[in-house]
C-alpha cells in the first residue's frame, strides 16, 4: 500500500503519511519546524484566523490554481519524494507549526516581505533555507544545514558539537552561532563590513606565520573536522561558546 493523506483530524491539525524525501516549503510566511519520532509530518495550527461566516462550506482557492486542503489555509501536495507546501493568501497568513520526522529533508524557501522568523528546533534532518525578509533561528539541528538570507538575522544554537556541515551567510544582518568548545572543525569567518568576534576559549589554528589583516579568518578548532562557514556581507559574525 502506498503512501497516503490521513486528512483534516480537527480543524486545526493535519496529517500525511510520510517519513522520507524532501518538504518544500514555500512562501509560508510564520513557521515552527520541529523533529518528532513519527512516520507522519504534521501540520497544525493555534491560530484561527479571520472568521467568516459566509465561508462556511466552501474552500479557499489560490490563484495559482492550490487549493487549501488542510484546514489551515496552506495547500500540501504529496509528489511522491517531494511534498510541497504553499500558503494560499498573499498577506500575514497564519502562524504555523510543522511536526518532521528525522529523515525527511526540509527546504524552506520565502521572498515576502510579510516573510517572518523561520525557526528549527530539536530537528536531525538536513535543512536548507532560502529568505529574504525573515529572520532564522535554529536550535538543536543536527543534519547538514546551509541557510541563506538578505535581511533577516541568523541565530543559531547547537546544544551538542555539530555533525554534519554548517554553512550560514546573510547579506545585511548579523550571523550568530553557539556551539560546544569541544567541536572539531575546519571553519571559514567572513564579515565584509562587520567585524568578527569569537568566544577566546575557541583556539583557531591558522596555517602559517603570516599576519593576515583581511575581514576572513580561516583554520582549524580541535584539530579540524566539519566544515563550519559563517558569512556576513554588511554585519557582524559572533561565534560563541555554548
Amino acid at each position: 500500500m502506498g503512501l497516503f493523506l490521513t486528512g483534516v483530524t480537527s480543524a486545526q491539525e493535519y496529517k500525511l503519511n510520510k517519513n522520507s524525501g524532501t518538504l518544500e516549503i514555500k512562501e509560508v510566511n510564520h513557521v515552527t519546524i520541529e523533529g518528532h519520532a513519527g512516520n507522519e509530518i504534521i501540520f497544525s495550527s493555534s491560530d484561527d484566523g479571520d472568521v467568516d461566516d459566509r465561508a462556511k462550506g466552501l474552500r479557499a482557492v489560490g490563484s495559482m490554481g492550490l487549493e487549501d486542503n488542510t484546514g489551515i489555509g496552506l495547500s500540501v501536495m504529496d509528489k511522491g519524494s517531494i511534498v510541497e507546501v504553499r500558503q494560499l493568501v498573499e498577506t500575514d497568513g497564519r502562524d504555523i507549526k510543522i511536526l518532521v520526522p528525522k529523515n525527511v529533508i526540509v527546504s524552506y524557501q520565502n521572498t515576502s516581505p510579510k516573510g517572518d522568523e523561520i525557526r528549527f528546533r530539536n530537528f536531525d534532518g538536513q535543512v536548507d533555507v532560502s529568505t529574504v525578509h525573515g529572520d532564522v533561528e535554529v536550535e538543536n539541528v543536527g543534519g547538514p544545514l546551509n541557510i541563506k538570507t538578505v535581511r533577516g538575522d541568523v541565530v543559531v544554537v547547537f546544544e551538542t558539537a555539530p555533525k554534519a556541515p554548517v554553512s550560514i551567510e546573510s547579506d545585511r544582518s548579523h550571523v550568530d552561532v553557539a556551539m560546544p568548545v569541544g567541536t572539531k572543525a575546519n571553519v571559514k569567518l567572513s564579515a565584509e563590513r562587520g567585524e568578527i568576534l569569537v568566544d577566546p576559549d575557541f583556539k583557531i589554528e591558522r596555517s602559517g606565520d603570516m599576519i593576515d589583516y583581511s575581514d576572513n579568518v580561516s583554520g582549524k578548532i580541535n584539530g579540524g573536522g566539519i566544515e563550519i562557514n559563517l558569512f556576513a556581507a554588511r554585519d557582524n559574525v559572533y561565534l560563541r561558546k555554548k
